[in-house]
């Protein structure tokens, strides 16, 4: 399955496990985007992703460190 920027909670899943020892609260949205688009599953556009993509992106990441 191909991931998209739209499917943030499963990004986010693969980021908690790709990163383990960072803290979600603390990255900065370029580091975060560069992670994302550095997913092997990963497979959308760069110009399609944007601040309020990579806040959802982080609030699931950290809910999915909380859980």
């Amino acid at each position: 399955m191909a991931l998209q920027w739209t499917d943030s909670l499963d990004i986010a899943i693969s980021l908690d496990e790709a990163h383990p020892e960072v803290d979600p609260t603390q990255i900065n949205f370029v580091d975060l985007m560069d992670w994302v688009m550095a997913l092997p599953d990963f497979a959308d556009h760069k110009a399609r992703c944007g601040e309020k993509i990579l806040e959802a992106i982080q609030a699931a990441w950290i809910e999915e460190r909380e859980d």
